[in-house]
Order: structure tokens, then C-alpha cells, then sequence
């Protein structure tokens, strides 16, 4: 009798741990979703731009600038989600309530010149996707991108989270796409783990090394995380407490993956392009020397990646451009006019022959001139007690949230130096 007992006993406790197990693996991926939209920013077509230019250039040289971004990136998201979820409101709206009316005005004109060059990326990155892929021209895969992203974006009126989900599938294709391609190239990774640790800049460098930083840390998406986290949030301290733990987790997860996919675009360039001695000068060049190099399959996979990145960035751009219309001036324009006017200057620069890569970067160092007016008043609100109260900023967060802030506008100081006196 005591051994049918015990027979009995052990399967039940090992259901109840199992059930158990299962509870705290739905709790903990309740949470994640957010970071992962915001992360495709970090991996936008820009990316593709400046780290293809970056390695080809300079070799390895600059893969620290993609290191050092991505901690800044962290750093950024979980300050904006700490917003969202001790606050329940976004920061652009934050900004309306405590900012003046000139001031909200001149926070807008410089979000939206960074939307419509975050847009430009994308849209670029999704046509150009479709042109090398399925050699669709250009007017018609511009139409089939814009199509793509209305109805991507038209999800969102079935849930958050179904969106979430959409992203995360392009995002898995992205990074799996991207890694597979790094190790295929065969790079030297003494030379990679030597120049992830030691920081070398030269003149010729700055324009690309501040154009993989704008495009690494994205101010549109600085903006939206902070509302994103609140299809989560819940009233309480503990819970807001237990909530801010998760996101951090949710933006330390997908901001590495970013990391990788990031670096793997250096190292594939650097490996590939500058090993070989060629100059690549463009997105189509790029996919045509895989071809030759490394054989179908990683040119496919160097497309198939662009196509997903172009589209599913595309989506949150139009996501973040809700919240920065509404939130500054209160603008509320229809999603499709917005994205129609946005997708004007992707037009142009096709229609006008301008080189897509060159755009691609111009477009992320307009992007990092526009960081500071998306960090200073995140730093401004949250470190406001009677905004946050017990989620104010500590002294240490201040301290790199202002160093942060002093770094970038440095760079962009040194960029502006060297570009008036023709070395930029």
C-alpha cells in the first residue's frame, strides 16, 4: 500500500511543478513583445546602409560604434519604457503637458524630419528588397511596399499583439538570415574581437561612424516604447515595480539580437567586400557581389533580410508617427496620408537616380542631429517626482543619461568641424 502511495504522490508533484514551470513561462513572455517591435528600428534598411559602408570602408574598424550604440539604445528604451509603465502616459505627451507651446512645436518639427528620414530608409529598404529578390521594378515593388505596410499596420485595430507577432516572425528572419551570412564569410574574428574593444576613429570615418550611431539609436522609437508598454501596464506599485523588471528583460533580449545582427553586417562587409578589395558603393552592388563571392543562397538571404527589414521598420515608423502627431501639437492625420506623404522622398530618389546607399546614410546622420531632442526631455520627464514618484531617476541614471546625450552631441559637433572644413 505505501508503495501505490508513492506511485501516486511523485506524478502528482511532478504535475504540479509542471504546471507551475508552464505559469511562470506564460507570465514571463506576457511581457515580451514591445521591445521587439521597437528593436526592427535597430535594424532598419538604415543599418543596412551604414554598416555595409562602414565595413567596406574601414574594414573592422568601427564595429566598437555599434557596441557602444547598442548599450546607449538599452539604456534609452528602458528609460522610456520605465515612462510608459510608471506613468500610463507616453512621453510626447508628456512633453505637450509640461513644455510650452513654441517649444512642443520646435519637438515636433525635429521628430518629424527624423520620421520622414526614418521613413526614407524603410521605404527604400522595402523596394529594393523586392526589386533584387523578384526583379520587380521599382514603381511596382514602391506600390507593393506601400500596400505590405497599410495592411500590416491595419492589424492593429485586432490587438497589439498580433502586430508584435508579425514583427517578431521578420525579425527572427532578419537576425537568422544575417548570422548565417557572418559565418559563411569566414571573417577574422582576432580582428573582430580587437576592434569591438579598442576605439579608432580618423577623419574619413566620422560621417559613417555618426551615421551608424544614428541608426542604431532611433528617436522615433524612443517615443513609441513608451507607449507600447502600457497594453501591459496595470494600476499598483508592485505591479508597475514587477512590470519595469520584465521590460528590461524584453529590451535586454531583443536589443542584443540587434547587437548581433548589427555587427554581422559589419563583419559580413568588412569579411567580404573590403577583404576582397572591392568597392562596394551601393545596396544592388552589395547584392550582386555576394553572389559571385558566397553563391546564391547568401545573396538570397542578404534580400530576403532587406525585404523583411524595409517592411516590418516601415510598420513602426507609421506606428511612431501616431504617437509623435498626437502627442506634441495634437495633430491626429490619418495613417494613410501620412504614409503617403512620407513615402515622397523614397519616390524622389528613385525617380531621380540618386544612389540609395548615399541616401541611406545622409538619412542616419540627419537622424543622430535629431537624438538629443528625443533623450533631453525623456531625461527632463523622468526625472520629475511628481511625474514618476517613486520610478525619478537615480543620480547614477542621470549621470549616463547626461553623458549619453554629451557623447552624441560631440560626435555630431566634430561631424559638422570636419564637414565645413571640407575632411568630412
Amino acid at each position: 500500500m505505501q508503495e501505490e502511495q508513492v506511485v501516486q504522490i511523485v506524478p502528482l508533484n511532478s504535475l504540479l511543478k509542471s504546471s507551475e514551470i508552464k505559469g511562470k513561462a506564460k507570465g514571463f513572455l506576457k511581457y515580451l513583445g514591445p521591445a521587439f517591435i521597437v528593436s526592427v528600428a535597430y535594424m532598419d534598411p538604415g543599418n543596412f546602409g551604414t554598416n555595409i559602408s562602414g565595413g567596406t570602408q574601414f574594414a573592422y574598424n568601427l564595429i566598437w560604434v555599434i557596441l557602444w550604440s547598442n548599450i546607449m539604445a538599452i539604456f534609452v528604451q528602458i528609460l522610456s519604457a520605465k515612462l510608459g509603465i510608471a506613468t500610463g502616459v507616453n512621453l510626447p505627451d508628456h512633453c505637450g503637458r509640461i513644455f510650452s507651446r513654441p517649444i512642443n512645436w520646435g519637438f515636433w518639427s525635429i521628430a518629424t524630419v527624423a520620421a520622414m528620414a526614418t521613413d526614407l530608409a524603410e521605404f527604400l529598404g522595402g523596394v529594393l528588397g523586392f526589386y533584387l529578390l523578384f526583379g520587380i521594378p521599382l514603381i511596382w515593388a514602391a506600390l507593393l511596399t506601400g500596400i505590405i505596410t497599410y495592411g500590416i499596420c491595419h492589424m492593429q485595430k485586432y490587438g497589439q499583439v498580433i502586430v508584435e507577432r508579425i514583427i517578431t516572425v521578420m525579425v527572427a528572419v532578419i537576425s537568422i538570415a544575417y548570422v548565417w551570412e557572418m559565418f559563411m564569410s569566414k571573417p577574422d574574428w582576432a580582428q573582430v574581437a580587437y576592434h569591438v574593444t579598442v576605439p579608432m576613429l580618423s577623419p574619413a570615418s566620422v560621417l559613417v561612424a555618426v551615421g551608424m550611431l544614428g541608426a542604431t539609436v532611433m528617436p522615433h522609437v524612443i517615443y513609441l516604447h513608451s507607449q507600447l508598454v502600457q497594453s501591459r501596464r496595470t494600476e499598483g506599485l508592485e505591479d508597475c515595480k514587477h512590470h519595469l523588471k520584465m521590460a528590461k528583460v524584453d529590451v535586454f533580449v531583443a536589443m542584443n539580437m540587434a547587437l548581433i545582427v548589427n555587427a554581422a553586417m559589419v563583419i559580413v562587409a568588412a569579411a567580404v567586400f573590403n577583404g576582397n578589395g572591392l568597392d562596394v558603393d551601393s545596396i544592388e552592388a552589395a547584392y550582386m557581389t555576394l553572389q559571385p563571392l558566397m553563391g546564391n543562397m547568401a545573396a538570397g538571404a542578404f534580400g530576403l533580410a532587406l525585404l523583411a527589414s524595409g517592411l516590418s521598420s516601415a510598420t513602426v515608423g507609421t506606428m511612431a508617427g501616431e504617437v509623435i502627431l498626437k502627442g506634441f501639437v495634437g495633430f491626429d492625420i490619418p495613417a494613410s496620408v501620412r504614409r503617403l506623404i512620407t513615402m515622397v522622398p523614397g519616390l524622389a530618389i528613385l525617380m531621380v537616380g540618386v544612389n540609395p546607399m548615399e541616401a541611406l546614410v545622409y538619412s542616419q546622420v540627419a537622424l543622430s542631429f535629431a537624438l538629443p531632442a528625443a533623450i533631453i526631455p525623456l531625461m527632463i520627464v523622468t526625472n520629475k517626482k511628481n511625474i514618476m514618484g517613486r520610478f525619478k531617476n537615480s543620480l547614477l541614471t542621470n549621470c549616463f543619461g547626461w553623458l549619453i546625450v554629451g557623447m552624441i552631441l560631440a560626435m555630431n559637433v566634430v561631424l559638422m568641424y570636419l564637414t565645413f572644413n571640407g575632411q568630412g
